[in-house]
């Protein structure tokens, strides 16, 4: 028996739209969820080489639970370029702040590859902080995380 392989013609018809609504969900459970559709993993075709996932929409990313002391103790760090020029933010200033998508993003960020591929698929998360949203159009399907596993949510 022969391995099946997707080709790129019929990966483009089986694309679908995913939508989650964050609020209350905890961060690495959701990453984890968002990382395995962006994959297509959760498909029985899927294809490693190909981009053969499907696009999501987060919303309410600045309603998103963190489990024990991270708000506080994890820390963010960059570097400006200049001498001693080292930076830092805790996950609540991220929240709090004014992108607090971004959170979400670096999350799944890490646990998608890194390549040409895994930036391909980046480009199909559309993650906001409210609950509006521009991708009505595509009649994107909803899926509740917090239904599936008692521990997907912190109240």
């Amino acid at each position: 028996m022969k391995t099946y392989s997707m080709k790129a013609s019929e990966i483009a018809e089986s694309k679908k739209w995913i939508l989650i609504d964050a609020e209350g969900l905890v961060l690495g459970r959701l990453a984890a969820e968002v990382a395995k559709i962006l994959r297509g993993k959760h498909k029985p075709t899927f294809t490693p080489n190909m981009d053969c996932g499907d696009n999501v929409v987060i919303i309410n990313a600045e309603k998103i639970a963190v489990t024990g002391r991270k708000l506080t103790d994890k820390k963010f760090y960059w570097h400006t370029g200049h001498p001693g020029g080292i930076k830092s933010r805790t996950m609540g200033q991220i929240l709090e702040g004014e992108y607090p998508e971004r959170a979400i993003k670096k999350a799944v960020e890490r646990m998608v590859p890194r390549g040409p591929l895994g930036r391909k698929q980046m480009s199909n998360l559309k993650v906001y902080a409210g609950t509006e949203h521009p991708h009505d159009a595509q009649k994107p399907t909803v899926l509740d995380l917090a239904a599936r596993n008692s521990k997907n949510t912190r109240g």
